[in-house]
C-alpha cells in the first residue's frame, strides 16, 4: 500500500491527534468486501499500476456467503459446489493472492471528492484518494418495519441474513415452529438454517400464485423440510408479547384470516440495494433497482466509479454477483489506461411484466455484459415469454425462450438481441408479447 500520510493533527490549524486523518492513495478503492468486490480485486490487482485496496464494514470479508452455511456456491463462477463459508474464505484468499489489500472493520461514511472516500476504522478517521473507485455494497433484507406488518412488537422475528449470523456465527438459538415469508431461493436457505437450529419451518407463504423458487429447489425441500407452501397470502398480523406466539394468514383472494402458531418468523427477499454511497454522490438511481444505472460495462454516470454485484440487480445469486465483479476490470483498467467510453448509449426501459432490467444503458461499440446476458425482474410467471423490444414505437427485436421468466428470481435474457437497436433511434422497452 501507498505509504499513508496523516492530515489535521497539529496545533497549528486547532486539531488535537483525535481529528487526525490518515490518507491513502491506492489506485483503485473497491467498497464492499462480498463476492463482487473481491472478485474485482482479484482481477485488477495484477493488472493496475498501483494498489488495489477493499474496504469491508464487517469484521471478516466475504459478504453474505459467510454464514451461509450449506452447499450450492460457486457453481458458475468457480465451477464448484461448495458451501458458503468456504466460497467466502476461497473468494478472500484468491483476492489477497492476487496482491489486493484487504481491510476490514471499515465503514465509508461520505464522499470527499469525486473519486475519494471518507471512512471510519477502528484505529481511526481515514480519507482514501483513489483513482477509481468500484462499489459493490451489495443489497439487504427489508425488514418489519419497512413490510408495514402490523400486530405485537414480538422478539423472534428475522431476516434471513440476520437468522443466518445468529445461528451459524454467533452460535444462538431460536424457537422450535417457524413461519417463513417468501418462497424464494433464500427462503430455503433460511429453512436449512432453521433445521439446523432445531427449528421445523411449519408454513412458507408467498402473495404469488405459485412458489418462488425453482422446482429442484422448492419440491424436495417440501419433502425434506415437511413444509407447506401457502400461495396467495400474506401475513397481516404478529401475536405475541413479549416472545412471539402466531401470525395471522390473510388469503389475498378470499379475504380469508387463520392464526397460525409459531415462535419464529423469518422475513426473506423484499431486497434493498445498499445503496447510500450512490445517493451521497448524486449518482442517478434506476426507479426499478434502487441501484445505480449503470451500462454493459458496470459503468456509473460519474466518470471513474464502478458498480457491481447486488448493487444493481438485487437480488441474484452469489457466483452471478462474483462474475460481476470479474467483468468490472476490464472497464476499470480501461479507465485507468485513459481509454474514454464509447459517446453512442441508448436507454433500456422495463415494460409490464417487467419491474427492471440491468445494465439500463446499451453502448452498441461496448462488449457484452456480463455472461451476455439482459437481467431482469418479473411480476409475474410466464411459462416461455416472446422478448419483444420497441424503439419509437416499433418493434426492433422478437424472442422466444424457453425457461421462464418468474416472480422472485432473476430472468435473463441473451444481450444480442439488443444487435437490431438504432443507436440514434431513442430509448429501448423490454415486454413481451402474448
Amino acid at each position: 500500500m501507498t505509504t499513508p500520510h496523516v492530515t489535521g493533527a497539529t496545533g497549528a490549524t486547532g486539531a488535537t491527534a483525535a481529528d487526525a486523518v490518515t490518507v491513502l492513495t491506492p489506485a483503485v478503492v473497491v467498497v464492499g468486501g462480498g463476492p463482487a468486490g473481491l472478485s474485482a480485486a482479484r482481477e485488477l490487482a495484477p493488472r493496475v499500476e498501483g494498489d488495489v485496496l477493499v474496504l469491508d464494514r464487517e469484521d471478516t470479508a466475504g459478504g453474505i456467503p459467510r454464514h451461509s452455511d450449506h452447499p450450492g456456491y460457486g457453481i458458475r463462477d468457480m465451477r464448484r459446489f461448495m458451501s458458503g463459508p468456504a466460497y467466502a474464505r476461497r473468494l478472500v484468499r484468491e483476492a489477497e493472492a492476487a496482491g489486493a489489500t484487504i481491510r476490514t472493520g471499515v465503514t465509508v461514511t461520505n464522499w470527499a471528492g469525486d473519486l475519494a472516500i471518507e471512512a471510519t476504522t477502528p484505529q481511526g478517521r481515514v480519507r482514501v484518494e483513489a483513482r477509481a473507485v468500484v462499489l459493490a455494497t451489495g443489497a439487504r433484507e427489508r425488514p418489519r418495519p419497512a413490510r408495514l406488518i402490523p400486530g405485537d412488537r414480538a422478539h423472534g422475528v428475522y431476516t434471513t441474513g440476520h437468522l443466518q449470523n445468529l445461528v451459524h456465527l454467533r452460535h444462538g438459538k431460536v424457537g422450535r415452529r417457524a413461519v417463513v415469508v417468501g418462497a424464494e431461493l433464500v427462503s430455503w436457505s433460511a429453512a436449512l438454517t432453521l433445521r439446523e437450529a432445531g427449528c421445523r419451518t411449519v408454513l412458507m407463504t408467498t402473495e404469488y400464485p405459485r412458489a418462488d423458487s425453482y422446482a429442484l429447489f422448492s419440491v424436495p425441500g417440501r419433502i425434506l423440510f415437511r413444509t407447506k407452501v401457502a400461495t396467495r397470502t400474506r401475513v397481516t398480523r404478529v401475536i405475541g408479547r413479549p416472545e412471539l406466539e402466531a401470525v395471522e394468514i390473510e388469503d389475498i383472494d378470499t379475504g380469508e384470516r387463520r392464526v397460525v402458531e409459531c415462535d419464529t418468523l423469518v422475513l426473506t427477499g423484499g431486497w434493498i440495494p445498499d445503496h447510500e454511497l450512490v445517493r451521497a454522490a448524486g449518482i442517478a438511481l434506476d426507479p426499478g433497482t434502487n441501484g445505480p444505472m449503470v451500462d454493459g460495462a458496470l459503468r456509473t454516470e460519474r466518470r471513474g466509479v464502478f458498480a457491481a454485484g447486488n448493487l444493481l440487480h438485487p437480488v441474484d445469486t452469489a457466483d452471478i454477483a462474483a462474475i460481476d465483479g470479474t467483468h468490472v476490470a476490464d472497464a476499470v483498467v480501461a479507465w485507468l489506461d485513459g481509454r474514454k467510453p464509447p459517446a453512442e448509449q441508448v436507454r433500456l426501459l422495463a415494460d409490464e411484466p417487467f419491474r427492471w432490467v440491468s445494465p439500463e444503458i446499451f453502448r452498441p461499440a461496448d462488449p457484452a455484459p456480463a455472461r451476455q446476458r439482459l437481467l431482469l425482474w418479473s411480476d409475474r410467471y410466464i411459462r416461455f415469454p416472446r422478448i419483444v423490444l420497441r424503439q419509437k414505437g416499433e418493434v426492433v427485436a422478437r424472442r422466444r425462450v424457453w425457461w421462464p421468466a418468474a416472480p422472485g428470481r432473476v430472468f435473463r435474457v441473451p444481450s444480442g438481441i439488443l444487435s437490431g437497436v438504432d443507436p440514434e433511434g431513442g430509448p429501448v422497452h423490454i415486454g413481451v408479447e402474448p
